[in-house]
This record gives structure tokens, sequence and C-alpha cells, in this order.
């Protein structure tokens, strides 16, 4: 059994790196080509009939690039494609939701405090939910094909707000923002494979037939591809949420989610609006810092009447004086508005754990942390007993029925 869980460990870890790095190439790739379509100069009046051009310098040599709007004269060799960044991040993502949150869905996708969810439900309603996001997404683009992009951009916002709260009245917090980037990032996937790429194929079809192709194609895939340049930020800040209790377990989670739609906005219009030398609009920065403010107030504002309700139920739960003490002796020394332990100036990740209430207010990272697993105290420095974490166990699921 050990050596199972320590292949499965590598396992997850192999495919963690493998999705951080086809993300790097995918997103480097992504920015650089946005940013170069931005830049090219189109007042030049080129021989090649291109529609832009730009010189780069770049490893001790210059590039010279040329676009062209719909397609060159005829095919060119060594044609290379930019698909299997996308496709890879994508897959190797969706491996590691099973190996984490569906084969783990009792510690990280499910909690019975949210929605009592047996696995395969879970499983399912995580499943349905991509497929879901793709099938509307697809359909505000075929809706607002004519209209003004920031309709349509105003549109899909809105799927993800309400996508964001569903995601919170079913899941965990940490699996919701993690769904929720899954969400987005499978949109972004899908433009690159149903939208991008096949229309790239009948282009390059057309040239090989000898036909002029449609300049529609280009523009539709040139839509998609601005729209994943908008929502690969966000992406991002859901997929390391995971790793910050301070985002994904706040009362007000999912709004800070939807928040963060917007940073990536005002941050990649500055890029895109510079990129374009259509000037550098600073405003942008002062909103984007006005919104992270707000998301540092939300990540520690109560939520009165949901708290009082969990209070309740964990402290007059059976267990709960035994837990207090042992929460008092082995971690409080750290989780303190002033912590005892050398070389911490706060509460790591903002949790206290002084009095009852922060107790109670806590008791879900407190299960998982150091109740289920040996997360917490780190390198059990405080000398954790096997027999105080089954009393955090049973404490907590004496509280909530589990």
């Amino acid at each position: 059994m050990y050596d199972l869980a320590a292949l499965g460990a590598w396992l997850e870890f192999a495919v963690r790196w493998l999705h951080v790095i086809t993300a790097i190439a995918w997103i480097g790739s992504s920015f650089y080509f946005i940013a170069l379509d931005l830049g090219l100069h189109r007042d030049r009046d080129l021989e090649s009939g291109a529609d832009g051009e730009e010189w780069q310098v770049h490893g001790g040599g210059f590039y010279h690039i040329q676009k062209y709007l719909v397609a060159p004269a005829g095919m060119p060799d060594g044609l290379i494609w930019h698909k299997w960044q996308s496709y890879w991040t994508w897959i190797s993502g969706f491996i590691l939701l099973v190996l984490v949150y569906y084969l783990g869905a009792e510690f990280y996708l499910i909690d019975p405090n949210v929605l009592d969810l047996a696995t395969w439900q879970a499983i399912a309603i995580s499943l349905a939910s991509l497929g879901f996001g793709w099938l509307v997404y697809n359909l505000l683009c075929k809706v607002f094909v004519d209209a003004d992009q920031t309709t349509l951009m105003l549109a899909l916002f809105a799927v993800l707000v309400g996508m964001a709260w569903f995601y919170t009245q079913v899941f965990t917090g940490r699996a919701a923002l993690l769904h929720l980037g899954a969400f987005t990032a499978t949109i972004m996937s899908g433009n690159v494979f149903f939208i991008i790429i096949p229309n790239q194929k009948i282009v390059v079809a057309d040239l090989m037939a000898g036909r002029t192709p449609d300049s529609k194609y280009g523009k539709i895939a040139k839509q998609r591809s601005t729209h994943n340049n908008y929502l690969t930020l966000p992406v991002i800040f859901l997929m390391l949420s995971n790793h910050y209790p301070l985002a994904f377990a706040s009362e007000y989670n999912w709004i800070i989610a939807s928040l963060v739609f917007l940073m990536g906005v005002t941050i990649r219009h500055w890029f895109n609006a510079h990129h374009a030398r259509r000037g550098n609009p600073h405003w942008t920065w002062a909103a984007t810092v006005l919104i992270f403010i707000a998301i540092v107030w939300l990540s520690v504002a109560p939520n009165p009447t949901r708290e009082a309700a969990l209070n309740t139920r964990f402290a007059e739960a059976e267990g709960f004086a035994e837990v207090h003490d042992i929460v008092l002796g082995r971690c409080s020394m750290c989780h303190a508005a002033e912590p005892a332990w050398t070389g911490l100036l706060w509460a790591p990740k903002g949790v206290r754990l002084e009095t009852q209430t922060d107790l109670t207010r806590n008791a879900h990272a407190v299960y998982l942390q150091a109740g289920l697993s040996h997360a917490m105290p780190p390198a059990n420095l405080s000398y954790m007993e096997e027999e105080e974490r089954a009393a955090i166990v049973a404490w907590y699921r004496a509280a909530t029925g589990g």
C-alpha cells in the first residue's frame, strides 16, 4: 500500500510538472502572438502583399516577421501549427483533476456542510459543468457574432459569475475555485480545438486547392484568440488559489473569483493597448489595485448568519472541548495574532486558532490538515499525537454527521 501511495504521489507530481510546462508554453505563445499582431506596422506597402510587418531582435539575431491577413499566395513549406501546447495543458489539467479531486473526492471535492453528495454525483456534476461551459460560451459567440465584442464579454462575465456562485454551492471552496478555472480553461482549449485550428485547416485546404480563402475564418479565429488572451490571467489565479485558503476558504470566495476576471481584463487591456501603440492607459493599474484591495478585504470579511450557524454546530458537537485544548497546545503558538514561534511575524495563511470561534470558523481546514492528514503541524514540530488527530476527526464528523 505504501508503494502504491508513493507511486501515486509521484504520478501526481509528474503530471503537475507537465501541466505547468505546457501551460507556460501555451500562455507564452498566446501572449507573444497577440502582442505581435497588435504591434504590426500596417502602414507599409509591402511587395509580398502581407498585411503588416515587424522587426524584432532576440538571442543575438534579427527577425523579420510578416503577417498575411488571409493567407499567402501559395502554401508555404514547413508550416508550424501552434496547438499541442493548448491540448496538453488541458489534458494534463484534466488528469490532475482526476488524480486529486476525483480520486480524493472525500478530502478535496465534497464538503457535507455545503452539499452532501455521493462521490459519483460530485464527479458527474464536475464533468457536466465543464461541457456546459463550452456549449454556453460557443452559443454566446454565435448569438453575439455581429454585436460589439464588449457586449459578448459582458455576457460571458455574467456566465462566469453565475458559475462561481454555483460551484461554491456544490463543492468545497478549494474545489469550487479550481473548477471555475477548469471551466474557463475548457473554454479556452475548446476555442483552439473546435474553432481556431479547424478554421486554419480550411484556409490551408483552400491554398492547396488553389482557391482564395475566405477572410471570415481568420476573423473568427482571431476573435477567439483575443478571448483567450483576456481569460488567461484569471485562470492562472484560480489554479494557484488551491494553495491559499484566504482565497478559496473565504465566505465570499465566489465574489473574489468573479473580481479576479475583472483584474484579468484591466491588466491585459494595458498591455494590449501598449502593444497596439494606442497609448498607455495607466488608469487600468489603479483599477487593478482597487479590485485587489476589495479582494483582500473580502477574504477576511465574515458572513454573520452562516458563521453563527457553524459556530453553534461545531461548538456543541461532542469532543469540542478536547479538540479546542489540542489546538491550543499544538497549533496556536503559530496560528495567533502574535505568533510565539520564532521567525513568524503573522499567522500562516492568516488562519488564527486562539479562540473557540477561531476553531469553529476553521473547522474544515483543521479537519483536513491536522485530522485526516499530517500536513499540520509542519514536520509535526509541536508533536501532535495520533490520538489527538483521531479526536479531531471524531469531533468534526460528529458535527457534520459524517
